[in-house]
């Protein structure tokens, strides 16, 4: 009997992981993965969506000012890039030679990390 809780999705995008964005402002762009919500379907990317914030003087951070962080993307709009050959590539899962599920492209066949 399969168990019904404590399930998370699984995602074709990872912490770590170099993607390509396919839409969006950012098109074109590649970057390395920093964070994955599991709750939102969404990816924090190194130097993707770049907004600025403004914070106020306080007694913690006197200087404030104007700071710029990464905003988070729809995973749906990132692609992995495959470490093989440097395209972007769709992900799949099949069983390795140890009998683990792992992430493989499906461009090349080869396996991911």
């Amino acid at each position: 009997m399969e168990r019904k809780y404590n399930k998370q999705p699984k995602l074709h995008i990872r912490k770590g992981d170099t993607v390509k964005v396919i839409a969006g402002d950012d098109k074109g762009k590649t970057g390395k993965v920093l964070e994955v919500w599991l709750a939102k379907n969404r990816a924090i990317v190194e130097g993707i969506n770049v907004v600025t914030k403004h914070e106020k003087p306080s007694a913690g951070k006197p200087e404030g000012g104007i700071k710029k962080t990464e905003g988070s993307v729809h995973i749906s709009n990132l692609m992995v890039i495959d470490p093989a050959s440097g395209k972007p590539t769709r992900v799949g899962r099949k069983l390795n030679e140890k009998g683990k599920l792992q992430r493989y492209a499906k461009k090349t066949g080869e396996f991911i990390k």
